[in-house]
């Protein structure tokens, strides 16, 4: 099935799914942002960074620490502290379970430190990124292994709480019956500001319209250039006073009312651009082409995620199971699969506004390089 744009698809969702609720085409616009945000988790799923993963997360200003931001998603360094195996009947598998285990007492955990949140449910809702506790300049993380019918196993992993990368989802545009997007202009403006203010590698308009690079060095000396030469620079670096500090900014936008493409910008697109390191533009037909095998011609891969969809969107309170946080344990593998099997499909979805001239797979090297790094000697 084709759409001419989002706004179209937006009225068929309305129509067909969010009948039930006061303000219908609201609440379809909300699920396309919450669909924004699962096709990009599961793509960095697919590219092997779950173990870094955080979700919502505080992220402090370079700085600044005194303000902090909540990003959508945050790459953090990771160490794998240890794998646990359970069984069906320990379910719920919450963080208190998970931080009484003996093996976590060394270090040194706290009461206040725990949070209240659950892994895996007893009705099978997983939480994506299960924060256990906060550790200082560190915080445990949980990442569910498998489950079978016997039981199941997790990991463990200790997560550097000042993370190396962050990926945040805009949709920009206008809304019908207005002619301004003062809401979306807004949001974009709050995206930029979070993106120019979180890395040590400052940008600067120089007077030929160009962008500049600035980081400074312990000693008070500066490193300046070409942004994006001195980003590349950094990347592949291994000097602790350049990286400690570094974080690549990444944005993924997404069309709202069909007021640009990814060729034709508008103004909360431009924004956006000259302010993430990199800015994605998450296609109309992505979309389309998402949610039609999702939910109105359903391949049988995705059926299991198509009535947590569902099953999500009824009127009811409180049984949201389809969200980057919390999804159920079926939707949850047979996104995996889908985007596992489709990913060439899929990152086609994206088309690469910022920085001019590259593709995806250097934004994935860049990402897979950082990850990499000898982060605890970088952080000593």
């Amino acid at each position: 099935m084709s759409y001419q744009s989002v706004d179209q698809l937006q009225k068929v969702l309305t129509a067909k799914v969010f009948h039930y609720a006061k303000d219908s085409k609201k609440a379809a616009g909300r699920a396309l942002g919450t669909l924004v945000e699962i096709i990009t988790f599961y793509a960095l799923k697919s590219w092997g960074f779950e173990r870094n993963v955080a979700i919502e997360r505080p992220l402090p200003e370079f700085g600044n620490d005194e303000i902090t931001h909540n990003v959508e998603y945050s790459l953090h360094p990771s160490n794998l502290l240890m794998k646990m195996k359970f069984s069906r009947d320990e379910l719920p598998i919450t963080a208190k379970k998970i931080a009484n285990n003996q093996k976590l007492a060394d270090l040194g955990i706290t009461a206040e430190s725990m949070k209240s949140n659950a892994l895996l449910s007893n009705d099978l809702i997983l939480r994506n990124s299960c924060t256990v506790c906060d550790c200082g300049e560190t915080f445990i993380n949980a990442y569910l292994d498998q489950l079978r019918k016997s039981g199941g196993q997790y990991s463990i992993v200790s997560l550097r709480r000042r993370p190396f990368a962050i990926f945040e989802c805009k949709r920009v545009g206008v809304e019908e019956g207005m002619r301004k997007g003062p809401q979306t202009i807004e949001k974009a403006k709050q995206g930029a500001y979070v993106a120019r203010t979180v890395s040590a590698l400052q940008k600067i308009r120089l007077t030929n319209g160009s962008m500049g690079g600035l980081i400074q060095k312990r000693d008070g000396s500066f490193r300046h250039g070409d942004y994006y030469n001195l980003m590349a620079e950094i990347i592949a670096s291994d000097d602790s006073e350049l990286l400690s500090r570094f974080i690549l900014t990444v944005g993924v936008v997404s069309n709202h009312g069909n007021w640009f493409t990814s060729e034709n910008h508008n103004k909360e697109l431009k924004v956006l651009a000259q302010s993430y390191d990199w800015l994605l533009f998450l296609t109309d037909t992505g979309i389309a082409q998402f949610i039609d095998e999702l939910l109105f011609h359903p391949t049988k891969e995705l059926s299991a995620a198509k009535e947590s969809f569902l099953a999500s969107y009824t009127g009811k309170k409180g049984v949201n199971q389809f969200t980057k946080v919390r999804i159920s344990l079926k939707a949850d593998a047979a996104l995996q699969s889908y985007f596992t099997s489709h990913m060439r499909t899929i990152e086609g979805w994206f088309n690469i506004i910022a920085p001019a001239g590259k593709k995806l797979t250097v934004l994935k090297e860049e990402l897979e390089t950082l990850k990499s790094k000898r982060w605890q000697d970088i952080h000593t």
